[in-house]
């Protein structure tokens, strides 16, 4: 009966995992297109992302897929300040560096959850599956070294990224275990809470009225994609919360690394982005060290389960 509630523990991770996947994907493309064509401003559709996936989590509540827990707004403030955080500072970040400073600054994360995980969580991890970030990181420099310029403002704001990226994606993960909350109720308070401090930051940031502000004027097309756009969204951010809920922070950050090598290589097969021979041997680098990730964790994982079997 173990082994049969652990294979459907995995069916179900997979399961996440492609949901984020295909959601992941299909945004990045979406966003792509409504920025190309529309020129809708970035802190509003986040903004807009938020609002949406509130809306269909209060919906879920209606139809009664789950329950509300009551908690205090004071208890979620750090995770939602540190999603707005993440938001702008990483748009800064882009701003203000080449595409490939950005990306070599946001492999990062991965080094930075697992010292952050290590020194205030007491979470151990193997010496094994440190090094799978190795590959990842060589992977992601292969990508983009070409493009790789550095200027001290660009570092700073990458820098910020970086640290409040990894601290949200760590307090999502901490936040359920913390509150006894799955991630549809973490979710239910973060998401109006995050959106509630956008909005205070979209008017700093981006233009209210006339062109690209965020009352437009807007075509319809436009808006329809913005919402299509907010419903993808709600699924990007629920599969978010469960798969780090469910598995960790650091295994949710190796498969940003898949979703990235997909991005690239879809990049290339539907809009025919530019992929030169380093970016494949990059693409190749990063899904090896993914692969040996995955590899090391389950092994870790049926070790563990073989001990407790054999405890008497």
């Amino acid at each position: 009966m173990a082994g049969l509630s652990g294979l459907s523990a995995n069916r179900r991770i997979a399961a996440g995992l492609l949901v984020n996947l295909l959601s992941s994907i299909s945004i990045v493309f979406i966003n792509k297109w409504i920025y190309v064509h529309y020129g809708f401003p970035n802190l509003t559709l986040t903004l807009v992302h938020f609002s949406v996936t509130w809306l269909g989590l209060f919906l879920c509540q209606r139809l009664d897929v789950f329950s509300p827990k009551s908690l205090r707004p004071s208890r979620l403030l750090g995770l939602a300040l540190s999603f707005c955080g993440f938001v702008v500072f990483t748009n800064l970040s882009l701003q203000n560096n080449s595409i490939g400073s950005y990306q070599l600054a946001k492999a990062m994360t991965t080094p930075v959850i697992i010292l952050i995980q290590t020194g205030f969580y007491n979470k151990t991890f193997s010496t094994r599956i440190k090094l799978t970030v190795v590959p990842i990181t060589v992977g992601v420099i292969l990508n983009s070294y070409y493009d790789v310029r550095f200027n001290l403002l660009g570092m700073l704001f990458a820098s910020l990224g970086v640290l409040v990226t990894s601290l949200y994606q760590v307090w999502v993960g901490a936040k359920q275990h913390e509150l006894q909350v799955n991630s549809m109720q973490l979710l239910y308070y973060q998401a109006p809470l995050s959106a509630g401090f956008l909005l205070c930051l979209v008017p700093v940031f981006e233009p209210l009225t006339g062109d690209g502000g965020i009352f437009g004027p807007w075509s319809l097309p436009a808006v329809v994609m913005v919402l299509l756009s907010g419903v993808v969204a709600f699924l990007v951010n629920l599969s978010i919360y469960w798969i780090i809920g469910t598995t960790s922070a650091v295994t949710y950050n190796m498969f940003g690394h898949f979703k990235f090598c997909i991005t690239l290589i879809g990049g290339y097969l539907l809009f025919q982005d530019p992929l030169s021979l380093n970016q494949v041997l990059g693409i190749l680098c990063t899904l090896s060290g993914i692969l040996f990730y995955t590899h090391f964790k389950l092994s870790e994982q049926e070790e563990g389960k073989s001990r407790l079997a054999q405890r008497p």
